[in-house]
């Protein structure tokens, strides 16, 4: 169609404006061809008429769609003309805060002039591995694509940055080179990387400066070319610079500053080190305070020194050249201070010893004279005499500030040179990427020979990227196969020939300066005679004839010829150079210039040490030495262009990418658009060509599928067919009639400018007419909803009203009748009363009169009654007073009676007590009791031995209840003192009852008076407690309004405690994540060490060549209180690498890691300070030693023992102290021998000493090691038997233990089971280490001799006063004893009655004299005799029941015994079965017939140890998941190990324990670094060693893990050993594994996130795609090869079921899955903030969609407990605020509230990246988006951006018991598990 078809009615056009540059305006009416003038409406509601241009008729430019604006790419754009660019980026720029777009391959880049939050490493992650178009624009999108080009096409890469000074060229190529520092990483340890990032300070310190138009403008064009190795890791640098501009050293305009070096020296001037320079304030020097702005708004000068100093420092060069550097500067500042004092027109002088020169002079080392005498004169030389002439004042001065200048250059060489050695890559360099920071096109009011070298380099770059932008569209239509037309585009070459070809302006400088009268002016001249009317790009200014004026391709130009030919030149006097030249007390300052001839200019490169580029064709920079002298003679200007030309060429070899930096205002302000100085900006950098370039041809590209899925509203059913590209092609033919428009590419349709809005256009038509369809039916919809609505709300209102006028009506009636009845029921109340009353008076007259009658009569009564009683009173104490005389005399006269009768009974009782029948008739059940002894006698005598053992035990007992019988008695005797005390207080108590009758007869007596008070009192009382009770009501009020008061407090406070405490725990439990997360990535850091440790080790072995033969020896024990076992194997080869090195010959040049040998000098200092402390403990034990002998002479021969015993372990620690001592001496004297630098070598005595002492302590400490472990060992088996005892029995068996003990090891080994024994705390294990085993072995000595010291003499004194009575007792026992042999003796001849008979008369003769014996002791205390028969007795039934009890455990043991010969029976049977056929050959076999028995197993698996190394290849290297998963039990191999872990605990090797738990833990390891990128493998062995774990706690004896185990589990744990350290060990290699897990979750679901999520159109239709421009978006279609939702979910059902099927504990499943829904979220959310397109309307439905299938994928399986879908309330929150309204406060007040997942950067971000896909959808406004930030302005979060994807939640192993009976378990034979059995 025809352009002129679009200007209709409301169609919105570009007008020019003088303000604004242009202006936007809305037609009234449609054009019509031939109209001259266009009716326009402006926004501000103006209308103008807008007259055409006669001549060319031009149409203004047409407005893009709303929908189109704020695109990413400016080629995206329909009209690609000045106004839509400029637009277009404003919007961005103001609106979005977004500071880059693309144009077609350039990236636009505007100066925010603030520091935003998107250059974040976390920023750098999201960019890195990213295609350009995907994500939003962005300098680390450049440098990203740079950098896959690099590794892609192995082609070198440039990114040129351009724009004006102000603009951010310096900042976006620093931002460049930190990209490719963080994403490439060092090659090498040498940091690489950083010393790059490290030159940028020096380089801005010494080369920007402070201008009107930028605080830090780079005042130098620089080229950094960034090596790379074959693994395109950074491996070094090259710098290049180009013209810097010197003249601001000497001069500054108004608001200005010098180089920033000289203000970071005057802010530093107070520090010690710069006493010296003599500096002040940067206003006391000339050079510093022409600018009269020395100071820059938030920019510390003294701080920016320090960085300055450390960047120099990271680059190498050492303190004394930094201060070299220093003195020269500081000599520059004092130089510009010298003045001059004129003595006539052609001469001058320095005043006499003038300070400034003074201090330059002390500064630079030369004399003062010779500089004064040179500064004011110079040499003429002629063919034959050479003259001194003065020179004038000002000639003096230029000729001092071009000696400023000169050693200005000179040192800004000097340092590039020196960054450039550092920066110098050590290995070859396989690639590079160059970064260009080179100053724009500039044009001032007075523009000199600066600004006509900087315009001539941007000519050059501009005509390389005209190129490049021409080759890239051709290269396009080819791969297209569309018909290619020549594109007209501007070739700025005419003016480069201006510049630089022959007679050009260049050559005509060169040669007028070589002329010896040359001027300015004759050069001007020259160049009219030369150009004027000849070259259309070369003028002349009309009102002057020393200027010119160049056409260049931004602008033009007018140069003013003043100071050309000098700067061209750039003279300085030899003869000052040759004077600094001579300094001899600074080194530095002759370097500066000894070797100038050979370098190509100071305003040049040094490209020393520059390494040749691969695959580049660029010419060596540095000249050959036979043209040194003829290249110091070039110009200015000359050596300019040969450095130009040179870049060229390099950019040219390479691949370039553009940065164009726009400064958007000159004042300064953040995100200010000034579209004046923008449109300036865009013309001179070559984006607008870029876009006139693009235009002419097809701008608008889009693919098929794309295309189909956008206008696919405009087709009809019947046009939409099979093949795509066939129903796009007949659309277009009905849609577009002029085929000129577009063109049919391979795989893209390209269009003409304007027709992509043409058919927006239709396509919103068409929308617009839908939509008005479906308003008018929802209208009408509604509308009779509304009718609807209302007649039923008119029905109801009727019905309401009729039934309240019937409701009124019944009420009245109701209160008619209610009215009658209450009259008649008041008339009748009230003749009721009066009857009442009446009644009730009579009745209280009746009741008055008989009352009184009744109580006369009962008052008569009352005195009868009381009479009669006291009459019955009297009477009876009569009677009994009578009685009482006569019973009293009765009384005495029986007790006479009876006293007589009881005398003569007690006579006849004595008697009678001395005959033999009287005691057998007392004792007659006693016989009974006699027979049934002797049988027990009879019994007891065939077991005579063991009743001998018993009786030691019956003696203890006898002891003990002796002690028991003996308390019992002093708790009686106490009794009795008590009740003695008691009958006492009874008494006492009986007077106080007398003394208190009478005190209550007194009390009566008051008590009348008290009553007689009490009623008066009553009476007060009562009107009193009648006011309090009107007070208390008034006070309870008050309490009531107090407590309920207080009760709202108390909630108030009940509540805010809890929220709280709820606040506080959630505190904790984040701090206890935090930790758990600080712990866990340690672990993780530790891990990659590990890995790279083991990397490093495997690249060595690979490096050095074959060792000698010979046995490395390995750590064989260690200590079991600590955890260094746990990784045995690596610190044993970290220890062993110096001795390897030592021994092998390809490294015994190697130098001695210094890192070791600080250890081990160290170490040597402890073992000193050790020794030292042990013979001070040797001396205190000496002496302790002669203060004992005395004692020791009568201690019992087991003393003797142990001190000899203790005497040879210290001879033996004597020994060894003095083989210490003389190996440190030996040591220290090769330390001291010489400090030469070759003592630290290989080969050095040092170094043998120090090595020999190395092994020698590692076999002393090997072998102390396994004393102790033998030790420990048996400790178990001597710590019951060497206890303490407080018997004598206990002390005898001790001393025959200990003279059993016959050699000195098993008297070792009892006393280190004393010693840890009687050891206070089990805490005290931890401190055994290697360094101090021996010294913990000697201390236990020590202790348990003190020990048996004190408890033998506590022992002694009551053991002797015990022994006396004991023998007594024994003595006693052997002659009763001996009786008893006699007596058994004689019955055993009398037959078996006689022999009854007799040992019955025999004990009643024993018990008789016994009687006899204690009757006669006890005969003056007949209660002591009483109380011995009892005790008797007692004795007698407790000797009975112990002897039931031993009867009992004899037999109870006796059962045991049978238990334990069975089993010892079937474990004979079962090892018979493993014995292997050879032993079975060769034992005799006998025809015996064995029983089978059906074996039960012990859940345990035996194995040799030799078959170790076997199990662990076979259960973990070699070990398939996938078979054992789907096959066989889960966590099978857990099972395995943890049964052999039991069996080797069983034998109590505690040898073998260890090593199959380190073989285990290695092996799992080695797996894991061999497949650690299978997910299969990796969850296998996670679920493995949790199973490991959990059996490990759940066996291991601990209550808090027994309780969920069953009696047979619970017999199945461990009995020697406890691993809880080993457990902290597999814990911690249970979270590395947990951690790899997660990576590798990571790495595949890291692809399908953004596709599946995000760019994918889960429902078709909803958003559609909009129009891209070269930078391409990654395709939202599904096409084939793409990730969908589908993928991920598919790809989470395959993790869920492999994680299953492996048995993984549920709880460690849901923290898997929480972490992968972590990544899901955070991902996707990263991409939405950093994905302008991404965030609309419709993309927030299409993820809110993927979300809910997420969703019901966690209910699925049934994990929505699990936490995952709380990780996806950021995405989901964010899909919310792109579909929510956003207009007015309460929109604002609902995002605010909905949105707490968010940060404010995160809102904001979303909220300015909001863009409409249809016209229909409006922006939110700025307004709205600063309404939202003052909200938020309060909420305390993080300013960070992105969500940290790398994030790992912490992990944790929650206890999980398996019910499986562990001797259930059967191994497969798959498995090659054969030589382990089952036990």
């Amino acid at each position: 169609m025809a352009a002129s078809e679009l200007y209709t009615k409301y169609a919105r056009v570009w007008i020019p404006d003088p303000e604004e540059v242009w202006k936007s305006a809305e037609l009234l009416k449609d054009y019509k061809p031939g109209d001259k003038v266009l009716q326009l409406r402006l926004e501000e509601g103006k209308d103008l008429e807008y007259c055409l241009d006669p001549k060319t008729k031009e149409l203004p430019p047409l407005r893009n769609p709303d929908i189109l604006v704020g695109e990413n790419d400016l080629t995206a754009l329909s009209y690609l003309h000045e106004p839509a660019v400029l637009h277009n980026l404003k919007v961005r720029f103001i609106d979005s805060k977004l500071i880059y777009t693309y144009c077609g391959i350039v990236l636009v880049a505007i100066n925010p002039y603030e520091q935003l939050p998107i250059y974040g490493e976390d920023i750098i992650n999201a960019y890195s591995g990213q295609n350009m178009g995907d994500m939003d624009p962005h300098i680390f999108a450049v440098a990203e694509e740079a950098y896959k080009q690099m590794a892609r096409d192995e082609r070198n890469q440039s990114i040129i940055v351009s724009g004006e000074s102000g603009a951010g060229k310096t900042v976006s190529a620093k931002y460049a080179m930190r990209y490719f520092a963080t994403v490439s990483g060092s090659a090498s340890e040498a940091n690489v990387e950083e010393k790059v990032l490290a030159s940028n300070p020096i380089m801005e310190s010494i080369g920007n400066a402070k201008t009107t138009r930028n605080d830090n403008s780079s005042r130098f064009g620089k080229y950094i070319e960034i090596g790379f190795d074959k693994r395109y890791r950074i491996i070094g640098a090259n710098m290049r610079t180009y013209l810097l501009e010197k003249s601001r050293v000497v001069f500054q305009a108004e608001e200005e500053r010098n180089y920033h070096i000289f203000y970071q020296l005057c802010a530093s001037a107070a520090l010690p080190e710069f006493k010296t320079l003599r500096l002040g304030n940067a206003n006391y020097f000339h050079y510093t305070k022409q600018g009269g702005s020395p100071v820059i708004d938030g920019v510390d000068d003294a701080k920016e020194m320090v960085n300055t100093r450390q960047a120099c420092t990271l680059l190498g060069i050492s303190d004394s050249y930094q201060m070299g550097i220093f003195r020269i500067l500081a000599g520059i500042l004092h130089l510009g201070n010298v003045e001059f004092v004129s003595r006539d027109s052609d001469s001058c002088t320095v005043p006499p010893k003038h300070e400034p020169l003074t201090i330059f002079c002390d500064l630079m080392g030369v004399e003062y004279e010779e500089m004064a005498h040179w500064l004011c004169h110079r040499k003429l030389a002629t063919a034959t005499e050479t003259y001194i002439k003065p020179i004038s004042k000002l000639h003096a001065i230029n000729a001092r500030d071009a000696l400023a200048k000169h050693i200005y250059a000179n040192l800004f060489n000097w340092i590039v040179d020196h960054v450039n050695k550092a920066l110098h890559a050590t290995v070859k360099q396989h690639s590079f990427i160059g970064v260009l920071d080179i100053y724009g096109f500039e044009t001032f009011e007075i523009n000199s020979f600066e600004q006509f070298c900087i315009n001539y380099a941007n000519e050059k770059l501009q005509q390389q990227f005209n190129m490049h932008v021409f080759k890239l569209e051709q290269e396009e239509y080819m791969k297209e196969q569309i018909p290619w037309t020549l594109i007209d585009f501007y070739d700025n070459q005419p003016c480069i020939n201006l510049i630089e070809a022959k007679m050009g302006v260049l050559d005509l400088l060169d040669e007028e300066c070589k002329m010896p009268k040359g001027s300015d002016d004759s050069w001007a001249q020259k160049l009219y005679n030369t150009h004027l009317n000849k070259c259309a790009l070369f003028e002349k200014p009309r009102l002057s004839n020393k200027a010119f004026i160049i056409k260049h391709f931004a602008d033009k130009v007018e140069y003013q010829c003043e100071g050309f030919l000098e700067k061209n030149k750039d003279t300085v006097y030899e003869e000052q150079i040759k004077v600094l030249k001579s300094s001899k007390k600074f080194k530095l300052l002759p370097e500066l210039f000894q070797d100038e001839e050979k370098v190509l200019s100071p305003t040049s490169a040094t490209p020393s040490g520059r390494v040749p580029l691969s695959r580049t064709a660029v010419k060596p920079a540095k000249a050959r030495p036979g043209q040194a002298s003829k290249e110091h003679k070039k110009t200015v200007g000359h050596q300019f262009r040969n450095s130009l030309h040179l870049l060229m060429e390099t950019l040219n070899a390479t691949t370039p990418h553009y940065v164009r930096c726009i400064k958007p205002n000159d004042f300064k302000f953040p995100f200010t658009f000034d579209e004046k100085r923008a449109v300036q900006q865009l013309r001179a950098c070559g984006v607008l060509e870029t876009i006139r370039i693009s235009a002419a041809g097809f701008p608008s590209r889009w693919t098929y599928q794309e295309f189909f899925s956008r206008y696919r509203v405009l087709m009809k059913q019947r046009d939409v067919l099979g093949d795509r590209k066939q129903t796009c092609k007949n659309v277009l033919e009905k849609l577009i009639q002029d085929k000129d428009k577009y063109q049919f590419g391979k795989t893209k349709i390209f269009f003409r400018a304007g027709q992509v809005a043409y058919l927006e256009k239709i396509r919103a038509d068409k929308l617009r007419a839908a939509c008005i369809r479906i308003q008018k039916t929802i209208r009408g919809w509604l509308m009779r909803k509304k009718y609807m609505r209302m007649r039923k709300a008119a029905i109801t209102i009727q019905r309401h009203v009729r039934g309240y006028q019937a409701r009124c009506y019944a009420k009245f009636l109701r209160r008619t009748r209610a009215a009658v009845t209450i009259q008649k029921f008041q008339r009748m109340y009230v003749v009721r009363k009066r009857y009442q009353r009446m009644r009730a008076t009579t009745i209280a007259l009746q009741a008055l009169l008989r009352g009184y009658m009744v109580r006369n009569k009962y008052q008569m009564m009352l005195r009868e009654h009381k009479t009669v009683i006291i009459q019955k009173h009297v009477r009876g104490w009569l009677a009994r007073l009578h009685y009482g005389r006569i019973l009293k005399a009765i009384v005495y006269l029986q007790c006479c009676y009876r006293r007589m009768m009881a005398k003569r009974e007690l006579k006849k009782l004595k008697i009678e007590a001395r005959s033999v029948e009287r005691y057998k008739k007392l004792h007659i059940g006693l016989e009974n009791k006699i027979m049934q002894l002797q049988r027990k006698i009879d019994e007891q005598n065939k077991e005579y031995k063991s009743l001998l053992e018993k009786m030691s035990n019956l003696e203890i007992t006898y002891s003990t209840e002796t002690e028991k019988l003996r308390n019992d008695v002093e708790r009686l005797r106490m009794s009795e003192e008590e009740a003695k005390n008691a009958t006492n207080r009874v008494i006492s108590l009986q007077e106080e009852i007398a003394k208190l009758r009478k005190e209550l007869h007194q009390t009566q007596s008051e008590k009348k008076t008290i009553e007689e008070w009490a009623d008066k009192y009553k009476h007060d009382t009562e009107q009193l407690v009648s006011e309090l009770k009107e007070q208390n009501t008034l006070l309870k009020t008050e309490k009531e309004d107090l407590n309920r008061r207080i009760h709202d407090q108390a909630r108030e406070i009940t509540e805010s405690m809890e929220r709280k405490l709820v606040e506080e725990t959630k505190q904790l439990e984040l701090d206890l994540n935090d930790e758990r997360l600080r712990y866990q990535n340690l672990l993780n850091e530790f891990s990659r060490l590990e890995e790279r440790y083991d990397d490093l080790k495997d690249e060595m072995n690979l490096m050095v060549s074959i060792p000698k033969p010979g046995h490395k020896r390995t750590d064989s024990t260690h200590s079991s209180n600590e955890s260094e076992y746990t990784f045995s194997s690596e610190i044993t080869e970290a220890e062993d690498l110096p001795v390897r090195m030592e021994q092998e010959p390809s490294e015994k040049k190697a130098p001695l890691d210094m890192s070791l040998f600080l250890k081990l000098q160290k170490r040597v200092t402890e073992l000193e300070q050790e020794k030292q402390s042990l013979q001070d403990e040797l001396d205190r034990k000496e002496e302790q030693a002669l203060r004992a002998k005395a004692k020791e002479e009568e201690r019992p021969p087991m003393r003797g023992a142990e001190l000899e015993y203790e005497s040879l372990k210290r001879q033996e620690l004597e020994s060894e102290n003095k083989k210490l001592k003389n190996e440190l001496n030996e040591l220290q004297k090769a330390l001291t021998e010489t400090r030469a630098p070759e003592v630290t070598a290989p080969g050095a005595p040092a170094y043998r000493v120090l090595l020999d002492q190395l092994t020698s302590v590692s076999e002393e400490l090997e072998v102390r090691k396994e004393e102790v472990l033998i030790l420990r060992s048996q400790l178990v088996s001597q710590k019951e038997a060497i206890q303490p005892k407080n018997t004598m029995t206990d002390a005898t068996l001790l001393l025959e233990d200990v003279q059993k003990m016959k050699d000195k090891g098993e008297i070792a080994q009892a006393y280190i089971g004393l010693k840890e024994t009687n050891r206070q705390s089990p805490q005290d294990y931890h401190m055994l280490n290697e360094d101090g085993e021996l010294w913990l072995a000697y201390e236990g000595l020590k202790q348990a001799n003190r020990l048996l010291e004190s408890q033998l003499q506590s022992q002694k004194k009551s053991h002797e006063n015990e022994l006396e009575s004991l023998r007594g007792e024994i003595q006693s026992l052997k002659e009763e004893n001996n009786r008893q042999q006699q007596l058994l003796a004689q019955n055993l001849q009398l037959p078996p009655e006689a022999r009854i008979e007799a040992s019955l008369q025999h004990e009643i003769t024993r018990l008789t004299n016994e009687n006899l014996f204690y009757e006669e002791l006890y005969a003056d205390d007949p209660k002591k005799y009483q109380l011995y028969r009892i005790s008797l007795y007692k004795r007698m039934i407790d000797l009975m029941e112990q002897l039931e009890k031993q009867d009992k455990t004899v037999r109870k043991l006796k059962k045991q015994l049978k238990v334990f010969a069975k089993k010892i029976g079937e474990l004979e049977v079962g090892q018979m079965e493993n014995i292997s056929p050879g032993q079975i050959i060769d034992e005799p076999i006998r025809p015996v017939n064995i029983p089978r028995k059906e074996k039960d197993f012990q859940g345990m698996l035996e194995y040799k140890r030799e078959d170790e190394q076997k199990l662990v290849k076979n259960l973990i290297l070699e070990l398939k998941p996938r078979g054992v998963a789907v096959n066989l039990i889960p966590g099978l191999p857990a099972y395995i190990l943890f049964m052999c872990v039991r069996h080797a605990d069983y034998l109590n090797d505690d040898q073998k324990v260890r090593s199959l738990l380190t073989s285990t833990i290695n092996g799992i390891k080695k797996v894991l670094k061999k497949r650690g990128d299978d997910f299969e493998t990796v969850s296998f062995w996670l679920s493995n060693t949790c199973r490991f774990l959990h059996c490990l706690k759940q066996y291991s004896g601990e209550e808090g893990f027994m309780k969920h185990n069953t009696p047979r589990q619970n017999e199945h744990c461990l009995t020697n050993f406890d691993l809880a350290e080993y457990r902290q060990v597999l814990s911690d290699l249970a979270i590395q594994i947990y951690q790899q897990l997660v990576r590798v979750l990571e790495n595949i679901l890291q692809p399908m996130i953004v596709s599946g999520m995000l760019e994918h159109e889960t429902i078709q239709g909803v958003s559609g795609v909009k129009p891209t421009g070269l930078r391409k978006r990654t395709s939202s279609i599904a096409d084939e090869g793409t990730y969908t939702l589908d993928s991920i979910i598919r790809q989470l059902n395959s993790f869920h079921s492999v994680m299953c099927q492996h048995g993984m504990d549920p709880e460690l499943i849901k923290q898997v899955v929480k972490q992968m829904f972590y990544i899901i979220g955070a991902v996707t959310l990263n991409n939405l903030l950093l994905r302008k397109d991404m965030c609309s309307w419709s993309k927030g439905m299409q993820i809110r969609y993927n979300v809910s299938q997420l969703e019901e994928w966690l209910r699925d399986k049934n994990l929505m407990n699990s936490g995952a879908k709380e990780t996806l309330e950021p995405l989901i929150q964010a899909a919310q605020l792109l579909q929510v309204k956003k207009k007015t406060d309460e929109d604002a007040e609902a995002i605010c509230s909905m949105c707490n997942a968010l940060t404010t950067a995160q809102i904001v971000k979303v909220l300015n990246l909001y863009t409409p896909v249809n016209e229909f959808e409006e922006r939110v406004l700025v307004s709205f988006i600063r309404t939202i930030q003052v909200r938020l302005r309060d909420r305390k979060d993080s300013p960070q951006l992105l969500m940290d994807a790398k994030h790992i939640f912490p992990v944790t192993f929650p206890f999980n018991p398996s019910s499986l009976a562990l001797e259930t378990i059967q191994i497969p034979a798959s498995l090659g598990l054969g030589f382990i059995s089952r036990v």
